[in-house]
């Protein structure tokens, strides 16, 4: 029963499988499985451990330098930038030392509320807004090991609190760094321009050049203008930090920074300081006027260059700024008391706009000598002819004044000038007109070979062009899009539109700069000049002494306007006579001075709309001359926004300038009978 019982448990338990010869046993194929899982293994395990003991034995130093350098970092050393000096040496700008406070966000806490909460203590220490840091913080988000500048100009007493709780702030450092500096204030603010930090559209564009994040880079003027020799050449230095990213020794150079160049330019101090008194005076004697709108004059813009070369002696332009404003981090809040944010800009009166080269204004009678010229060159007058000077001139029913209604004379052009009659100008503008159209128009192709129209060439920008316009270009602005109520009429070149344009009216504008640039061709005998402000470019002085010049591309030569001589003197007789004869319209302001300066005056109507929805006319005066007239030496251009009449506002601010160039003063000053 026992060994019964026994078959049937084991049949029950371990069931015979008829189809397996042997169930039990270890089958060749099994062994191979076996053996070749256990061959993958051991080579497994053998890869590892070469691995292991390459990494260990054969790369042990390698590995340890790696770690070490984690602990370096490479910073950017700036270099000090280049002065700006006048033409004789006198320093316009330069640099002073100072502290900025700076982040790493490489380095600030991994947690967002402990980043947070430092970033707020650092906004109350440095007392700059947490928004501010953190705009800073995500301009340069994409580039996590440059440090993001916070503070510049940092009080000790702020460098002093962070570096003694740097423990509390990881990723805040404080670096020595350079701030421009300038000795005159707002002297020659549109000249110098200003410097700030490379924004990233603009290391886009120039990285190719050396540029990086962080940079300081010119933004307007000279400082713009010439910035790749200002800049200097930036060094590079190593610092130990900790595995919290926290410095354990100084700054060590690897590469010296170069300071930048120095760039002397072509402007006198003194002469400057003249110019923008000079605008002082101007808007002062327009004020006292009491005449229509000058009591809003409020701005303007003296240009005086050597006619002989083109080199820009002083370029004031007035309202103005601070350009230290912008040295160190930026402050909104002073940029907005400064007129420097489209918030503040229109009612301060656009203090960061350069009058002198990048506002357009219509010229009035400074531009009669261009249209003598033109006429004289055209055979439309002679000098002589006699033309009819009177209250009034009318052509087809429409009736255009003279600033002098009493006018009733028989002038040659030389007196048209010296008087500037707006009669004479509106017989000569209406032959103008009545040219054969095959010949294009004419007095404007004589204008644009005086360089109107079209950019000076002068070493600032941005510069305006101005307006001289054309019948092609009435057609071009006024069209069924444009104008859909009077489109066909308002393209068409009337009469009117050469009348006007030959005492600089209607629709002509030009710069300050461009007039400076035409009193300069007839000053030097019919030569147009390129207007710049640079002399040269120096080396860093060593040991107080000048550094050696540089290589820089020369301006173009004067460029000839092939203009008759013979009708250059006859103009030049008039802008004489202008100031000297009994009816010339400045010669109460320039009759007693020593020096003979011919000029003349202008008086350009232009509609502004005040604010308040009613477009009115203000008269912008200007003057524009030369002296010695016998031997041209300066230009000077004046120009006063809303001061009346050019021989009560910007002839006196012209005279000004003229008395500091040639060192003397006009004994007394007449009367002024002016248009």
């Amino acid at each position: 029963m026992a060994r019964r019982a026994k078959e049937v448990l084991s049949r029950r338990f371990l069931p015979r499988d008829p189809r397996t010869v042997g169930p039990y046993r270890l089958t060749p194929s099994l062994a191979l499985r076996i053996g070749v899982l256990g061959m993958l293994a051991l080579v497994v395990f053998a890869v590892l451990f070469l691995r292991l003991w390459a990494l260990q034995v054969l790369s042990g130093a390698q590995y340890l330098r790696a770690a070490q350098n984690n602990q370096l970092r490479t910073v950017r050393v700036q270099a000090s930038r280049g002065p700006i000096l006048d033409r004789y040496g006198r320093v316009l700008v330069t640099n002073r030392a100072g502290t900025e406070v700076q982040i790493w966000p490489s380095d600030l806490p991994k947690r967002r509320s402990d980043r947070v909460r430092e970033l707020r203590e650092v906004a109350r220490i440095v007392e700059v807004p947490l928004w501010q840091i953190a705009a800073a913080i995500r301009k340069h988000r994409n580039d996590l090991l440059t440090p993001v500048t916070v503070k510049t100009g940092a009080s000790e007493v702020q460098v002093g609190y962070l570096w003694e709780r740097r423990e509390d702030f990881p990723g805040v450092r404080t670096a020595n760094t350079y701030l421009r500096s300038y000795p005159h204030g707002s002297l020659g603010a549109h000249i110098l321009g200003y410097v700030t930090e490379i924004s990233p559209a603009q290391v886009k564009v120039l990285a190719k050049q050396g540029y990086h994040p962080g940079d300081e880079i010119g933004q307007a003027g000279i400082e713009a203008s010439y910035d790749r020799y200002l800049r200097g050449t930036a060094g590079v230095a190593k610092l130990v930090v900790d595995s919290l990213g926290r410095p354990r020794t100084h700054l060590n150079p690897s590469t010296m920074a170069h300071p930048g160049n120095a760039v002397r330019l072509t402007i006198d101090l003194k002469l400057q300081q003249a110019a923008e008194r000079a605008l002082q005076i101007g808007m002062e004697d327009a004020r006292a006027s009491q005449c229509y709108g000058c009591w809003n004059a409020n701005g303007g813009a003296i240009v005086a260059l050597d006619p002989r070369d083109g080199s820009v002696r002083a370029l004031a332009s007035w309202p103005t700024y601070n350009p230290s404003v912008y040295a160190g981090r930026v402050s909104l809040r002073g940029l907005d008391a400064a007129g420097l944010t489209p918030k503040t800009a229109q009612p301060l009166n656009y203090p960061a706009l350069d009058r002198a080269v990048d506002a357009a204004y219509p010229p009035g009678s400074t531009w009669k000598p261009v249209t003598a010229l033109a006429a004289l060159e055209e055979g439309l007058i002679t000098p002589y002819e006699n033309l009819q000077c009177t209250g009034s001139y009318t052509v087809a029913g429409h009736t255009f004044n003279n600033w002098d209604p009493a006018a009733n004379a028989w002038m040659d052009l030389r007196t048209a000038v010296a008087a500037s009659c707006d009669t004479y100008f509106y017989r000569v503008g209406y032959r103008f007109y009545g040219l054969p159209a095959r010949l294009g128009p004419r007095l404007q192709a004589w204008a644009s070979r005086f360089g109107f129209g079209a950019s000076t060439g002068v070493d600032l920008s941005p510069e305006r062009t101005g307006l001289l316009p054309t019948p092609d270009w009435r057609k071009a602005t006024y069209t069924k899009k444009t104008d859909p109520r009077g489109w066909e009429i308002d393209r068409l070149w009337k009469p009117g539109d050469s009348i006007q344009l030959a005492i600089g009216q209607k629709d002509l504008l030009v710069t300050p700069m461009q007039m400076a640039r035409f009193y300069a061709m007839i000053a030097n005998g019919g030569s147009l000049v390129t207007p710049h402000l640079l002399m040269d470019v120096e080396q860093p002085p060593s040991n107080g002494r000048r550094g050696a010049v540089l290589p820089t591309s020369p301006f173009a030569a004067p460029e000839p306007t092939n203009v008759d001589a013979g009708a250059l003197e006859v103009v030049r007789q008039g802008l004489l006579e202008a100031t000297h004869s009994p009816f010339g319209t400045s010669v109460g302001v320039f009759g007693g001075f020593p020096v003979a300066i011919a000029g003349k005056t202008g008086t350009a109507e232009k509609t502004i709309d005040p604010g308040d929805g009613y477009p009115r006319i203000f008269n912008q005066s200007w003057w524009c001359g030369y002296g010695p007239a016998d031997s041209p030496t300066l230009v000077v251009c004046a120009l006063i926004e809303n001061g009346g009449h050019g021989g009560t506002a910007a002839a006196p601010a012209a005279l000004h300038v003229f008395e500091e160039f040639f060192h003397t003063q006009v004994s007394t000053t007449g009367p002024v009978h002016s248009d």
